[in-house]
């Protein structure tokens, strides 16, 4: 199990700062204005939302923000840094089930029981911008553009999951890899940063976890992946060498060592490889 901090208090707008400070939940000492919180989902600023002010809460690195539970106060979206969101088992296993990063909004899954059905923890120093449920309705109302882009959000969270649910589907570790690394890729892009090299926040038990793999084994998938020319690894620094091998592996099924370098040469025309490479590939 992973050595995160456990805030046993769900987050409360009213606790006094040092109250929450000790579980590593550190409230902004002044409000922020709506227009920020909603710079983050997409949404023009509009003058009505200049009076209308949102917290900042920072989350220290390897908190729980919030634990499976607690009652639904508010949605959060995320400002910076990153999350995890996770499940305890009864042995006290963490499964991780996704992660969120600047833009994304948490606390949608708890919207139909009043609980949230999962925690949320930070990868690193981050913090998020409050949208109490009690104001939010009328937010939503005012602002319909405000109201698309949480009907987007929740969107984006259902595709998040099917694209998990399509990475577990690879019945060998370093495929489920390839795909998750794939996604990243896919995500970073969206964000406007780098599709080919970026810093992994999760660890990797974190991997591990939403794999469904050992530890051992997301070690041994980079190492097999880099060894196949697709990525090169530094810790948790990843840079995507040749981006169609590595989506050869997300095509694979078995553990074959040589089908991703097949497979990438062979999307090449006749006359873009070598006489010796061709006849390789139609051997």
């Amino acid at each position: 199990m992973n050595a995160v901090t456990q805030a046993k208090i769900p987050y409360v707008p009213d606790q006094p700062a040092w109250f929450v400070h000790r579980g590593g939940i550190v409230p902004g000492a002044k409000s922020h204005c709506l227009n920020e919180a909603l710079a983050l989902l997409g949404v023009a600023a509009e003058p009505w939302a200049q009076d209308c002010t949102v917290r900042l809460t920072r989350v220290r690195a390897n908190t729980v923000f919030y634990s499976e539970g607690d009652a639904v106060l508010a949605l959060f979206v995320v400002r910076h840094g990153s999350f995890k969101c996770i499940k305890f088992a009864e042995d006290g296993y963490e499964h991780v089930l996704g992660f969120a990063g600047p833009g994304d909004v948490l606390g949608f899954e708890g919207l139909a029981n009043d609980r949230h059905p999962l925690g949320v923890a930070a990868l690193e120093d981050s913090s998020v911008l409050t949208l109490p449920l009690a104001e939010l309705d009328a937010w939503r109302r005012q602002s319909p553009a405000l109201d698309r882009e949480l009907q987007r959000a929740v969107s984006a969270q259902l595709t998040r999951a099917r694209e998990v649910a399509s990475i577990m589907a690879a019945v060998a570790a370093e495929v489920r890899l390839a795909r998750f690394l794939v996604w990243m890729s896919a995500r970073m892009a969206a964000r406007g940063e780098s599709s080919r090299r970026f810093l992994l926040r999760m660890s990797r038990r974190d991997i591990a976890s939403l794999l469904a793999v050992a530890h051992e084994t997301v070690s041994r998938g980079f190492g097999q992946l880099a060894e196949w020319g697709c990525v090169k690894v530094d810790n948790r620094d990843v840079e995507i060498i040749d981006m169609p091998a590595l989506l050869a592996c997300t095509r694979s099924t078995r553990r074959d060592t040589d089908a991703p370098r097949r497979r990438s040469m062979a999307e090449v025309p006749p006359h873009g490889r070598s006489a010796s490479a061709h006849a390789q590939v139609s051997s």
